[in-house]
Protein backbone atom coordinates (compact mmCIF):
# COMPACT_ATOMS: atom_id res chain seq x y z
CA UNK A 1 0.00 0.00 0.00
CA UNK A 2 2.85 2.35 0.94
CA UNK A 3 4.64 1.64 -2.36
CA UNK A 4 1.44 2.33 -4.27
CA UNK A 5 1.02 5.70 -2.54
CA UNK A 6 4.65 6.63 -3.22
CA UNK A 7 4.24 5.66 -6.87
CA UNK A 8 1.10 7.79 -7.12
CA UNK A 9 2.84 10.81 -5.56
CA UNK A 10 5.80 10.40 -7.88
CA UNK A 11 3.59 10.22 -10.97
CA UNK A 12 1.93 13.49 -10.03
CA UNK A 13 5.20 15.38 -9.99
CA UNK A 14 7.16 14.05 -12.96
CA UNK A 15 6.71 15.20 -16.53
CA UNK A 16 5.77 12.97 -19.40
CA UNK A 17 8.74 10.80 -20.29
CA UNK A 18 10.01 11.16 -23.83
CA UNK A 19 9.13 14.76 -24.60
CA UNK A 20 12.69 15.75 -23.71
CA UNK A 21 11.62 19.33 -23.10
CA UNK A 22 14.16 21.86 -21.95
CA UNK A 23 13.16 24.82 -19.80
CA UNK A 24 9.40 25.42 -19.62
CA UNK A 25 8.32 26.25 -23.15
CA UNK A 26 4.77 25.23 -24.08
CA UNK A 27 4.68 22.56 -26.80
CA UNK A 28 2.72 24.94 -29.04
CA UNK A 29 5.57 27.43 -28.73
CA UNK A 30 8.13 24.73 -29.53
CA UNK A 31 6.09 23.80 -32.60
CA UNK A 32 6.21 27.41 -33.79
CA UNK A 33 2.42 27.84 -33.66
CA UNK A 34 2.49 30.61 -31.03
CA UNK A 35 5.21 33.12 -30.32
CA UNK A 36 5.52 32.89 -26.55
CA UNK A 37 4.05 30.78 -23.76
CA UNK A 38 5.42 28.81 -20.80
CA UNK A 39 3.86 25.53 -19.66
CA UNK A 40 2.05 25.82 -16.33
CA UNK A 41 0.60 22.30 -16.25
CA UNK A 42 3.70 20.07 -15.85
CA UNK A 43 3.47 19.11 -19.54
CA UNK A 44 0.22 17.24 -18.97
CA UNK A 45 -1.34 18.49 -22.20
CA UNK A 46 -4.40 16.31 -21.78
CA UNK A 47 -5.62 18.30 -18.78
CA UNK A 48 -4.43 21.69 -20.06
CA UNK A 49 -7.26 24.12 -21.00
CA UNK A 50 -4.98 26.04 -23.37
CA UNK A 51 -4.12 22.82 -25.22
CA UNK A 52 -7.82 21.94 -25.44
CA UNK A 53 -8.55 25.36 -26.89
CA UNK A 54 -5.86 24.93 -29.52
CA UNK A 55 -7.16 21.44 -30.33
CA UNK A 56 -10.66 22.85 -30.77
CA UNK A 57 -9.25 25.41 -33.23
CA UNK A 58 -7.84 22.53 -35.25
CA UNK A 59 -11.26 20.89 -35.41
CA UNK A 60 -13.07 23.95 -36.78
CA UNK A 61 -14.11 24.19 -40.39
CA UNK A 62 -11.86 27.16 -41.16
CA UNK A 63 -8.36 25.79 -41.72
CA UNK A 64 -6.05 28.50 -40.46
CA UNK A 65 -2.28 28.50 -40.24
CA UNK A 66 -2.61 27.09 -36.71
CA UNK A 67 -4.45 24.04 -37.98
CA UNK A 68 -1.89 23.17 -40.61
CA UNK A 69 1.03 22.89 -38.19
CA UNK A 70 1.43 19.62 -36.33
CA UNK A 71 2.51 20.10 -32.69
CA UNK A 72 5.85 18.61 -31.64
CA UNK A 73 4.21 16.30 -29.08
CA UNK A 74 2.13 14.72 -31.87
CA UNK A 75 5.25 14.19 -33.96
CA UNK A 76 6.98 12.56 -31.01
CA UNK A 77 4.10 10.18 -30.25
CA UNK A 78 3.81 9.15 -33.89
CA UNK A 79 7.53 8.35 -33.97
CA UNK A 80 7.60 6.65 -30.56
CA UNK A 81 4.47 4.53 -31.06
CA UNK A 82 4.02 3.01 -34.50
CA UNK A 83 1.73 0.40 -35.95
CA UNK A 84 -1.64 -0.53 -34.46
CA UNK A 85 -0.57 -0.42 -30.81
CA UNK A 86 -0.57 3.32 -30.30
CA UNK A 87 -1.80 4.13 -26.76
CA UNK A 88 -4.27 7.00 -26.39
CA UNK A 89 -2.68 10.13 -24.93
CA UNK A 90 -5.21 10.02 -22.07
CA UNK A 91 -3.84 6.59 -21.11
CA UNK A 92 -0.24 7.80 -21.35
CA UNK A 93 -0.81 10.64 -18.91
CA UNK A 94 -2.97 8.67 -16.49
CA UNK A 95 -6.10 10.69 -17.23
CA UNK A 96 -7.99 7.41 -17.68
CA UNK A 97 -7.15 4.19 -15.84
CA UNK A 98 -8.06 1.69 -18.55
CA UNK A 99 -5.67 1.15 -21.48
CA UNK A 100 -6.99 2.66 -24.69
CA UNK A 101 -5.63 2.47 -28.24
CA UNK A 102 -5.58 5.53 -30.51
CA UNK A 103 -7.22 4.62 -33.85
CA UNK A 104 -6.56 8.01 -35.48
CA UNK A 105 -2.78 8.34 -35.60
CA UNK A 106 -2.90 11.01 -32.85
CA UNK A 107 -5.11 13.33 -34.87
CA UNK A 108 -7.10 14.09 -31.73
CA UNK A 109 -9.16 16.82 -33.35
CA UNK A 110 -11.01 14.08 -35.34
CA UNK A 111 -11.60 11.94 -32.25
CA UNK A 112 -15.07 11.65 -30.70
CA UNK A 113 -13.54 10.43 -27.43
CA UNK A 114 -11.28 13.50 -27.22
CA UNK A 115 -14.29 15.74 -27.89
CA UNK A 116 -16.23 13.92 -25.17
CA UNK A 117 -13.42 14.51 -22.66
CA UNK A 118 -13.30 18.17 -23.67
CA UNK A 119 -17.06 18.59 -23.25
CA UNK A 120 -16.90 16.76 -19.91
CA UNK A 121 -14.36 19.26 -18.59
CA UNK A 122 -16.49 22.21 -19.68
CA UNK A 123 -19.62 20.62 -18.21
CA UNK A 124 -17.96 20.45 -14.80
CA UNK A 125 -17.89 24.25 -14.78
CA UNK A 126 -21.48 24.78 -15.93
CA UNK A 127 -23.45 24.86 -12.68
CA UNK A 128 -26.34 27.32 -12.87
CA UNK A 129 -25.85 30.38 -10.63
CA UNK A 130 -28.35 31.89 -8.24
CA UNK A 131 -29.99 35.13 -9.34
CA UNK A 132 -31.25 38.37 -7.88
CA UNK A 133 -33.20 41.14 -9.62
CA UNK A 134 -32.17 44.75 -10.14
CA UNK A 135 -34.92 46.85 -11.72
CA UNK A 136 -36.34 43.62 -13.12
CA UNK A 137 -33.09 42.47 -14.76
CA UNK A 138 -31.50 39.18 -13.71
CA UNK A 139 -28.05 39.35 -12.18
CA UNK A 140 -26.06 36.26 -11.24
CA UNK A 141 -24.71 35.98 -7.71
CA UNK A 142 -20.92 35.90 -7.47
CA UNK A 143 -20.37 37.39 -10.95
CA UNK A 144 -18.46 40.58 -11.75
CA UNK A 145 -19.90 43.10 -14.20
CA UNK A 146 -18.11 45.39 -16.64
CA UNK A 147 -19.57 48.85 -17.46
CA UNK A 148 -19.95 47.60 -21.05
CA UNK A 149 -22.41 44.94 -19.80
CA UNK A 150 -20.20 41.85 -20.00
CA UNK A 151 -20.06 39.58 -16.97
CA UNK A 152 -17.03 37.77 -15.57
CA UNK A 153 -17.16 34.49 -13.67
CA UNK A 154 -14.11 32.91 -12.06
CA UNK A 155 -13.87 29.17 -12.66
CA UNK A 156 -11.55 26.35 -11.64
CA UNK A 157 -7.85 27.20 -11.62
CA UNK A 158 -8.35 30.98 -11.78
CA UNK A 159 -9.65 30.93 -15.34
CA UNK A 160 -12.65 33.06 -16.21
CA UNK A 161 -15.68 32.91 -18.44
CA UNK A 162 -17.29 35.97 -19.93
CA UNK A 163 -20.69 36.69 -21.46
CA UNK A 164 -23.34 39.39 -21.90
CA UNK A 165 -25.62 40.34 -19.01
CA UNK A 166 -29.41 40.18 -19.04
CA UNK A 167 -29.75 43.94 -19.54
CA UNK A 168 -27.86 44.14 -22.84
CA UNK A 169 -29.49 40.93 -24.10
CA UNK A 170 -32.94 42.44 -23.54
CA UNK A 171 -31.78 45.80 -24.91
CA UNK A 172 -30.67 44.49 -28.31
CA UNK A 173 -32.84 41.37 -28.54
CA UNK A 174 -31.67 38.13 -30.16
CA UNK A 175 -28.44 38.62 -32.09
CA UNK A 176 -28.34 37.57 -35.72
CA UNK A 177 -24.57 37.95 -35.84
CA UNK A 178 -21.98 37.05 -33.22
CA UNK A 179 -18.22 37.20 -33.74
CA UNK A 180 -15.93 35.82 -31.02
CA UNK A 181 -12.13 36.09 -30.88
CA UNK A 182 -10.07 33.13 -32.17
CA UNK A 183 -8.46 30.65 -29.79
CA UNK A 184 -5.07 31.74 -28.56
CA UNK A 185 -5.92 35.40 -29.18
CA UNK A 186 -5.21 37.95 -26.44
CA UNK A 187 -8.06 40.15 -25.26
CA UNK A 188 -7.28 43.43 -23.54
CA UNK A 189 -9.51 44.90 -20.89
CA UNK A 190 -11.60 47.90 -22.01
CA UNK A 191 -10.69 47.26 -25.65
CA UNK A 192 -12.87 45.75 -28.38
CA UNK A 193 -13.16 42.00 -27.98
CA UNK A 194 -16.55 40.83 -29.33
CA UNK A 195 -18.82 41.86 -32.19
CA UNK A 196 -22.62 41.59 -32.21
CA UNK A 197 -25.13 42.42 -34.91
CA UNK A 198 -28.71 42.36 -36.05
CA UNK A 199 -30.78 43.73 -38.94
CA UNK A 200 -27.65 44.70 -40.86
CA UNK A 201 -26.17 46.65 -37.95
CA UNK A 202 -23.08 45.67 -35.99
CA UNK A 203 -21.52 46.82 -32.74
CA UNK A 204 -18.28 46.21 -30.87
CA UNK A 205 -18.26 45.17 -27.22
CA UNK A 206 -15.43 45.78 -24.75
CA UNK A 207 -13.55 42.91 -23.15
CA UNK A 208 -14.03 42.90 -19.36
CA UNK A 209 -10.61 41.34 -18.69
CA UNK A 210 -7.14 40.92 -20.17
CA UNK A 211 -6.05 37.39 -21.03
CA UNK A 212 -5.73 34.56 -23.57
CA UNK A 213 -8.78 32.92 -25.13
CA UNK A 214 -8.65 29.18 -24.40
CA UNK A 215 -12.22 28.17 -25.36
CA UNK A 216 -15.25 29.60 -27.13
CA UNK A 217 -18.88 28.55 -26.90
CA UNK A 218 -19.58 27.06 -30.34
CA UNK A 219 -23.14 26.29 -29.28
CA UNK A 220 -23.78 30.01 -28.77
CA UNK A 221 -22.17 30.81 -32.13
CA UNK A 222 -24.45 28.36 -33.91
CA UNK A 223 -27.54 29.35 -31.91
CA UNK A 224 -27.30 32.97 -30.65
CA UNK A 225 -30.79 32.65 -29.20
CA UNK A 226 -29.20 30.71 -26.31
CA UNK A 227 -27.82 34.01 -25.04
CA UNK A 228 -31.34 35.36 -24.77
CA UNK A 229 -32.62 32.25 -23.00
CA UNK A 230 -29.75 31.71 -20.55
CA UNK A 231 -27.13 34.50 -20.67
CA UNK A 232 -25.33 33.54 -17.45
CA UNK A 233 -24.87 29.82 -17.98
CA UNK A 234 -25.43 28.10 -21.33
CA UNK A 235 -24.99 31.45 -23.07
CA UNK A 236 -21.38 32.04 -22.00
CA UNK A 237 -19.12 33.29 -24.79
CA UNK A 238 -15.42 32.72 -24.07
CA UNK A 239 -13.19 31.10 -21.49
CA UNK A 240 -10.06 33.11 -20.76
CA UNK A 241 -6.81 32.57 -18.94
CA UNK A 242 -6.43 36.01 -17.34
CA UNK A 243 -3.28 38.03 -16.81
CA UNK A 244 -2.94 39.28 -13.21
CA UNK A 245 -6.47 38.32 -12.03
CA UNK A 246 -6.61 40.87 -9.18
CA UNK A 247 -5.73 43.76 -11.47
CA UNK A 248 -8.43 42.57 -13.86
CA UNK A 249 -11.07 43.15 -11.20
CA UNK A 250 -10.46 46.89 -11.02
CA UNK A 251 -13.36 48.84 -12.47
CA UNK A 252 -15.77 45.87 -12.34
CA UNK A 253 -18.96 45.92 -10.29
CA UNK A 254 -19.74 43.23 -7.72
CA UNK A 255 -22.47 42.46 -5.17
CA UNK A 256 -24.53 45.46 -3.97
CA UNK A 257 -22.44 47.80 -6.08
CA UNK A 258 -23.45 45.91 -9.23
CA UNK A 259 -27.12 46.17 -8.24
CA UNK A 260 -26.89 49.96 -7.79
CA UNK A 261 -25.13 50.24 -11.15
CA UNK A 262 -27.80 48.18 -12.91
CA UNK A 263 -30.54 50.34 -11.42
CA UNK A 264 -28.77 53.43 -12.79
CA UNK A 265 -28.52 51.81 -16.23
CA UNK A 266 -32.23 50.99 -16.13
CA UNK A 267 -33.13 54.60 -15.29
CA UNK A 268 -30.95 55.81 -18.14
CA UNK A 269 -32.78 53.49 -20.53
CA UNK A 270 -36.15 54.75 -19.26
CA UNK A 271 -35.08 58.31 -20.04
CA UNK A 272 -34.10 57.32 -23.58
CA UNK A 273 -37.28 55.38 -24.36
CA UNK A 274 -39.66 57.93 -22.87
CA UNK A 275 -42.94 58.03 -20.91
CA UNK A 276 -44.51 54.92 -22.47
CA UNK A 277 -41.80 52.60 -21.17
CA UNK A 278 -41.65 54.45 -17.84
CA UNK A 279 -45.35 53.76 -17.28
CA UNK A 280 -44.78 50.05 -17.94
CA UNK A 281 -41.95 50.00 -15.41
CA UNK A 282 -44.05 51.84 -12.83
CA UNK A 283 -46.68 49.07 -12.93
CA UNK A 284 -44.05 46.49 -11.95
CA UNK A 285 -44.04 44.85 -15.36
CA UNK A 286 -41.00 42.83 -16.44
CA UNK A 287 -38.50 44.61 -18.72
CA UNK A 288 -39.23 44.24 -22.42
CA UNK A 289 -37.21 41.39 -23.90
CA UNK A 290 -36.36 43.27 -27.12
CA UNK A 291 -36.19 47.02 -26.52
CA UNK A 292 -34.53 47.87 -29.84
CA UNK A 293 -37.06 45.83 -31.81
CA UNK A 294 -40.01 47.28 -29.88
CA UNK A 295 -39.07 50.95 -30.21
CA UNK A 296 -38.07 51.71 -33.83
CA UNK A 297 -37.39 55.34 -32.92
CA UNK A 298 -34.39 54.28 -30.85
CA UNK A 299 -31.12 54.69 -32.71
CA UNK A 300 -28.76 51.71 -32.74
CA UNK A 301 -25.67 53.94 -32.56
CA UNK A 302 -27.00 55.76 -29.51
CA UNK A 303 -27.71 52.52 -27.63
CA UNK A 304 -24.25 51.18 -28.48
CA UNK A 305 -22.49 54.33 -27.34
CA UNK A 306 -24.56 54.68 -24.15
CA UNK A 307 -24.55 51.10 -22.88
CA UNK A 308 -21.74 49.22 -24.64
CA UNK A 309 -19.48 52.26 -24.24
CA UNK A 310 -18.15 51.89 -27.79
CA UNK A 311 -18.77 53.35 -31.22
CA UNK A 312 -21.11 51.34 -33.43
Amino acid sequence: MKKKMEKKEKSKKKRLVGFRVVEDECIWMKAGVINFRFCDNVYDCCTCPFDKGMQRAMSSGNHTEIELKEPEWVKYLKTRYQGSERPCRYSLTGRIDAPKICPLNYECYHCAFDQMMDDFDLAQLSDSPNYYLASGYKMATGYYYHPGHCWVRFDHGGRVRIGFDDFVIKLFGTFQFLNLPPLGDTLKKDQTGLIIGRSGRKAASLSPVTGTVIAVNHKALDHPEILHEDPYNEGWLCMIEPDMPKKNLKGLYFGKESMRWMEQESRQLLNLVGPEYEQLAATGAQPISDVFGSFPELEWDQLVKTFLRTGA
